[in-house]
């Protein structure tokens, strides 16, 4: 007698059968936690120093030049590592997930368990880097404490929900390279590439009023990871949002989460297969 193993619906997360293996969450993002700073030196303290190192280039390069124009109502060092936390969940979760079906081919072929959890817990990952780097912001946010306005009850609902909404972008995207990658290994070299060209079209390292073309900033607006970083600097510039911009973003973000967990659940029955 022979079992096809395969998912019910393409267009659900399978919430019951993730509940029952809960347990691999755990085991799979604390294994890759342990992996990705194992035999390090400085161990856990690389999620601090990396960003901390990249706003410090930033400040001593763009800084002086965006601060000068007068585009920012908050010091430089502030602003750009706002963005860079959000944008490293973003881009250390979309590098692991695309990568994660592949490098984990040899548990895959032995024993069925929701595949899902896979990229799920790449994107839990990051999550633990930014936490990490988070204490360096609370840090900051004090030292500039006299330049910068927080209303403390935005900055609480402001930050979990930018981080839900890259989560989610994350995970959509991360799921549909995931797919790709192992049917197609040459995506193994486009995700690093695609990581690197999305930062420039991101308001990471620059404010968006730095561009006054409005087809340019439709463009923009179409990135999913717009949003989650306008929305946290939001907390703490106390500037006026572009709604329109904010819906096209976050049309953008559950439009790619759809497919990629479309995409992913109708292919997800071959992975062992061609792992």
């Amino acid at each position: 007698m022979e079992y096809e193993i395969k998912p019910k619906n393409k267009l659900t997360l399978g919430i019951d059968e993730l509940i029952q293996y809960r347990e691999l969450f755990y085991f799979f993002t604390w294994r890759d936690i342990k992996v990705k700073y194992k035999q390090t030196f400085l161990g856990f303290a690389w999620a601090i120093i990396q960003p901390l190192a990249m706003t410090l280039l930033l400040s001593v390069t763009l800084g002086k030049i965006i601060s000068t124009a007068g585009m920012l109502p908050i010091p430089y060092p502030l602003f750009a590592l706002s963005g860079l936390l959000i944008w490293n969940i973003f881009s250390s979760g979309l590098s692991n997930a695309g990568n994660s079906m592949v490098s984990n081919a040899n548990i895959i072929k032995k024993i069925y368990f929701p595949r899902l959890i896979i990229p799920v817990s790449a994107v839990l990952v990051s999550l633990f880097d930014f936490i990490m780097a988070f204490v360096i912001f609370i840090g900051m946010l004090f030292y500039y404490h006299n330049e910068v306005s927080i209303n403390i009850l935005q900055f609480l609902l402001l930050l979990p929900l930018s981080v839900l909404l890259t989560c989610i972008s994350t995970f959509g995207l991360g799921s549909l390279l995931a797919a790709l990658n192992i049917k197609y290994r040459d995506f193994r070299y486009v995700i690093p590439f695609f990581v690197q060209a999305l930062l420039f079209v991101t308001p990471v390292i620059y404010p968006i009023s730095l561009i006054s073309n409005s087809s340019i900033k439709f463009i923009f607006a179409i990135n999913p990871m717009y949003a989650p970083i306008e929305l946290f600097r939001h907390s703490i510039i106390q500037q006026h949002l572009n709604f329109h911009l904010l819906i096209i973003s976050l049309f953008s973000s559950i439009l790619f989460f759809v497919i990629g967990l479309f995409y992913f659940r109708k292919t997800e029955f071959y992975f062992a297969d061609l792992a």
